[in-house]
């Protein structure tokens, strides 16, 4: 692991699905150094990780065929600061609703999480959403949801930081946190507000 520093630790972003250039960007803007993150050896010098939305069944089957999953699953287990937005929420929770067959999860969230909750992409939608700890004081975030999860049940170690405020499906989780992990049903990185990855770039310098 890289020496984290209280102005530019390193965080990576899984770079095998999903919204990675996005990221980058949004974690640079935050503060961060970031890099891209495909091998072993990646992972083992980043201080703080990324998992990006995408399709969380081929997130899932890319971790084994580039020999991360065993890693990342360890690197978790020890503290590794990881922040998953959509699929990368799947992918943090211990418990999966409306798997595909064989889909696994990394785990780390003590949390039950209902993949595609929200339906198909047509049903994409977007909400302003005040979060704890990242909007305190300020204006919502503008949260887009893309064949989102969300948080059916979380375990008692578990902050919520956001929910849905209105609709059919208002009051559901779809922001979360655990000690070092975060989780949003929703994507910042492609809104052009990165209160949420500066969030998770201070939570990287907690850890040093």
């Amino acid at each position: 692991m890289s020496s984290t520093t209280s102005t530019r630790p390193t965080i990576g972003v899984l770079a095998l699905q999903g919204d990675v250039r996005e990221h980058v960007a949004a974690l640079e803007a935050g503060g961060a150094r970031a890099v891209t993150v495909r091998r072993p050896s990646e992972l083992a010098a980043v201080d703080g990780l990324v998992l990006p939305g995408g399709e969380s069944t081929t997130i899932d089957r890319l971790l084994r065929v580039f020999e991360l999953r065993d890693d990342l699953r360890a690197r978790i287990a020890d503290g590794l600061p990881v922040y998953g937005s959509c699929a990368g929420m799947i992918l943090l929770a211990d418990r999966l609703l409306d798997g595909a067959q064989g889909q696994e999860t990394l785990g780390g969230l003590d949390v039950t999480v209902r993949r595609n909750a929200f339906g198909r992409q047509v049903d994409s939608w977007e909400e302003h959403l005040p979060l704890t700890g990242v909007t305190d004081g300020g204006s919502p975030v503008d949260a887009v949801f893309i064949r989102a999860p969300w948080v059916e049940e979380a375990g008692p170690d578990v902050q919520v930081l956001g929910r849905v405020g209105s609709g059919p499906a208002a009051g559901r989780i779809v922001a979360v946190r655990q000690g070092a992990l975060l989780a949003t049903a929703f994507h910042p990185e492609i809104t052009g507000d990165d209160r949420v990855h500066r969030h998770f770039v201070a939570m990287v310098q907690e850890r040093d």
